[in-house]
């Protein structure tokens, strides 16, 4: 079958440990996520679900692998726009690797069809996620406020 598959990688000056809390807790999601946070026991087997501020589900599965503070695989399927829904569920692998005084973050989304609506919308997302996630360990503050552009299939709007 074929396969659909986004890369993303980024150097985070920061610890293996803090970035894997920065990963899976709640509230330091919010920040850098534009508000949306991921609801989890981040254990192997248990449920995880990305939801919007006022509540919405936008995503759901579960934990496939849970390594702390190495290695973190999530497969979810979308859950709110039709379209991405009926792509079936995805994987995500998210692996963290020191790098001197910084962590190596690789993520790799994949979906088992060719081509997907749904690695399109999320390879718009990541990096904003991920830049978002960088700047708010390094500096303190987020440098993005708004995540998508209208007319970006994935956009809340």
């Amino acid at each position: 079958m074929a396969r659909s598959t986004f890369v993303y990688v980024s150097y985070i000056r920061t610890t293996p440990e803090k970035l894997w809390s920065a990963l899976t807790d709640v509230e330091f999601i919010r920040q850098y996520w534009f508000g949306m946070h991921c609801e989890s026991q981040w254990t192997v087997g248990s449920s995880w679900k990305m939801v919007s501020g006022d509540g919405q589900i936008f995503d759901a599965g579960e934990i496939v692998e849970a390594e702390p503070p190495r290695r973190l695989v999530i497969r979810w399927q979308h859950q709110n726009k039709p379209e991405l829904k009926a792509e079936g569920e995805s994987q995500c692998t998210m692996e963290l690797e020191p790098s001197g005084t910084a962590v190596k973050l690789s993520i790799t989304h994949t979906i088992e069809r060719e081509p997907s609506k749904f690695i399109a919308a999320v390879s718009g997302g990541w990096p904003k996620v991920i830049s978002n996630l960088k700047s708010l360990l390094e500096t303190g503050s987020t440098a993005l406020q708004d995540p998508y552009p209208t007319g970006n299939p994935y956009s809340r709007r």
